[in-house]
């Protein structure tokens, strides 16, 4: 959050340099949907100094008519050449918050939610640092359909010499040139199915990561006549599509791992991160309903697949919601807490600043951490679960949103703007599905009633 601004002067050289003749201005909507207006570079300067207006209430759950007039304000740091653009170097994109005419951040910005967030958590002595794992599908398109490529029958970490493989690289590259750290990239369990792990960095330029990623892949997919879906869970009987994240507290100013503690044989946790992770816990059911905030994401979160299903944590448990991965005692300043219930159709900032809420609510209240809970979950007998008090996830949209409804501290999280439209917009998402007939329905009922 301390990062030093770019001059307009060094942008300018930069865009000069390499052709740019358009800038992208690019913000997000609260259910997740990129949006862009478009400049000639000669206006990008003015557009530094005063911002861009544009109509806000045309957007859906984003504004009011009464808060039509918005501008928006882009921040230099994330100016970049877009590398795969046409006439490569004659598009720049830059990302903006939303701020209203006398400059105040808009509360109907997602990414205005995670910077109070991540303020929140500076006023308390921490930085919030996160890296996702976005998993994602490449698909052929065929007959309005879609399908793996037809020899994509690769495995979990299986070395590939596909098109799929080539794609991957090409999509890193460019990540790379626009300054996006990727650690790895690899196939998925499923046919046709991919992982990208992002590095650490601060939970801000974490979210902006990952909204160009995301982006990046849809661009590059589409060269290569693919089509990447980032839906949880596309095609019935094989592993759906998370976004696991890792996520770490340090100390702000020092910038030292404020999970990590030496003393702690069997976890190498500190108080904090015990603490945090018993907030995630205790919130785990409200806040599927914004990590998880489709339909179809109540179809990845079912036992079978990894995914998890109930609010419980572990170390070597891959069914746990919230794990900690073993680290070897000299690199105990990697000790992370990696929440496993998000996946990729989410909002990431609205994502991030509701997980870093959940967790701060732990530290500042101090709440236990349950026992853990290593053996199989889908194993355990239901009277065992009970006892041992480890509730589920929501197994409903509609489920999870009850939840958020009751939840004060994931309803601050978002702010009462975002609050209510977030809700709004999901409860309709819920009737409509409720109210359609599926192909399911009548397969299985048509003939026999």
């Amino acid at each position: 959050m301390a990062e030093q601004q770019r001059s307009v002067d060094d942008i300018l050289a930069a865009a000069e340099a390499a052709g740019v003749r358009f800038v992208s201005l690019e913000f997000t909507d609260v259910v997740s949907m990129a949006k862009a207006v478009t400049i000639p570079l000669d206006q990008f300067p003015d557009t530094l100094e005063r911002g861009k207006w544009f109509d806000g209430s045309s957007l859906e759950s984003f504004a009011r008519i009464a808060e039509s007039d918005m501008y928006l304000r882009p921040d230099p740091n994330t100016f970049t050449i877009i590398p795969w653009h046409d006439g490569k170097g004659t598009m720049a994109r830059v990302i903006c918050d939303v701020v209203t005419p006398n400059g105040d951040r808009f509360e109907g910005d997602p990414r205005a939610a995670l910077i109070r967030a991540l303020e929140d958590a500076a006023a308390a002595g921490y930085d919030y640092y996160t890296a996702p794992e976005l998993e994602f599908f490449l698909f052929q398109t065929f007959d309005g359909s879609f399908r793996p490529l037809p020899h994509d029958r690769g495995g979990y970490f299986d070395l590939t010499t596909d098109l799929a493989a080539a794609v991957r690289r090409e999509i890193v590259d460019a990540l790379l040139a626009m300054g996006i750290a990727i650690e790895a990239s690899h196939h998925e369990v499923a046919a046709g199915q991919h992982e990208l792990d992002f590095a650490f960095v601060d939970a801000l330029r974490s979210a902006d990561a990952l909204m160009t990623g995301k982006y990046a892949l849809k661009a590059i997919a589409q060269r290569h006549d693919l089509q990447v879906t980032f839906l949880p869970k596309p095609l019935y009987g094989v592993s759906g599509s998370g976004m696991h994240t890792h996520q770490q507290l340090r100390y702000h100013g020092s910038g030292e791992n404020a999970f990590m503690d030496p003393e702690d044989q069997e976890y190498g946790l500190s108080a904090v991160a015990k603490h945090f992770i018993a907030g995630q816990l205790a919130h785990a059911r409200a806040l599927c309903a914004i990590v998880a905030p489709l339909v179809n994401s109540y179809k990845r979160l079912v036992p079978g697949y990894e995914a998890p299903v109930m609010v419980s944590w572990g170390q070597v448990n891959r069914e746990a919601l919230v794990r900690v991965p073993r680290v070897r005692g000299t690199e105990l300043e990697q000790t992370r807490v990696e929440l496993r219930s998000p996946d990729p159709s989410c909002n990431p900032y609205l994502a991030f600043a509701a997980m870093l809420e959940a967790g701060l609510d732990g530290v500042r209240r101090r709440l236990p951490l349950p026992a853990p809970v290593e053996e199989s979950l889908y194993m355990l007998d239901e009277s065992v679960r009970r006892r041992r008090q480890i509730g589920l996830l929501p197994m409903t949209l509609g489920e999870a949103l009850d939840e958020l409804r009751r939840d004060e501290v994931m309803r601050e999280a978002l702010g009462e703007h975002i609050y209510e439209r977030f809700i709004e917009a999901k409860s309709i998402e819920w009737a409509e599905y409720c109210q359609r007939v599926h192909k399911w329905e009548l397969e299985r009922y048509l003939p026999a009633f």
